[in-house]
């Protein structure tokens, strides 16, 4: 069975930086890549980014690249996204995704009001940048 839990959200001041952890059960990331979306109240899913460590690719989208990093560690059967200077705009429940074809997740994180047909998610991660 394959499970999807993320962690490490909270309250961050304007400018700083948190991590989240995307950790995976029932599967390796050797088949599956994983991706960041994030939906913010009221607002549709956005697509982040995405990484495979089989193809060895990462992708962000234009609103996250250069202030995002997505990195994991096989062994913890983890994918991490770092995040600096976040903004208030960045609030968001923050959902980690996973999908066998990186084609198809890549088509995804570009069209997320279709990443609903995914059926490995998360529960989801606040995420809240206010002073």
């Amino acid at each position: 069975e394959v499970q999807i839990v993320e962690s490490g959200g909270g309250l961050v001041q304007p400018g700083g930086s948190l991590r989240l952890s995307c950790t995976i059960s029932g599967f390796s990331l050797d088949e599956y890549a994983i991706g960041w979306f994030r939906q913010a109240p009221g607002k549709e899913r956005e697509g982040l980014s995405a990484i495979s460590t089989s193809e060895g690719r990462t992708y962000y989208m234009g609103s996250v690249k250069g202030r995002f990093t997505m990195s994991s560690d096989d062994a913890k059967l983890t994918v991490y996204l770092q995040m600096n200077n976040l903004k208030p705009e960045d609030t968001a429940v923050y959902y980690c995704a996973a999908d066998s074809s990186w084609v198809r997740l890549f088509f995804y994180l570009s069209n997320p009001r279709q990443s609903y047909e995914m059926t490995n998610w998360g529960k989801g991660a606040l995420v809240t940048v206010s002073s």
